[in-house]
């Protein structure tokens, strides 16, 4: 008896960065934290695919860049399960887990109505008290979230 298997391929990248083992739920977010919208170059997002460790996952490649770490352990807030993969002519040359930093600035807004970063031009700031799960605190007013209702 033989078995046919059907899968979907996407064409491998020469050189960049994959982003992969991002929960469903936060892929876009993860999309918007990496300011990758407008970029001119290949860029594959995959969503809801099959994951054994997550059930589904997302993964984003980008061809042709090279993030720098501060900005990949940005997307540590929302998916601390993230693997980031360097390409280099059609070889992954690094792995590496996403790291969160001790400080988010501007990438989170407080849900306080009345916080200074949001009635005054300044750039939001989080404290990561907790990295599993992922807790953060406002350095201005205090309030607390997790990543999961974090609004990023």
């Amino acid at each position: 008896m033989t078995t046919s298997k059907k899968e979907l391929a996407v064409a491998a990248l020469r050189s960049g960065t994959v982003i992969d083992h991002i929960p469903s739920s936060m892929l876009f977010k993860a999309v918007r934290i990496l300011g990758i919208e407008n970029l001119d170059t290949q860029l594959t997002i995959g969503n809801n695919l099959e994951s054994q460790r997550l059930g589904t996952k997302g993964i984003i490649k980008v061809a042709d860049v090279f993030f720098p770490e501060e900005i990949i352990n940005r997307i540590a807030l929302i998916a601390p399960t993230a693997v980031v993969n360097i390409i280099r002519d059609f070889n992954v040359v690094e792995k590496r887990q996403v790291v969160l930093p001790d400080t988010i600035v501007g990438i989170v807004k407080c849900d306080n109505p009345k916080c200074i970063s949001n009635n005054e031009p300044m750039r939001s700031r989080f404290n990561v008290i907790s990295r599993n799960p992922v807790t953060i605190r406002c350095h201005y007013c205090g309030h607390t979230t997790t990543n999961d209702k974090a609004n990023v």
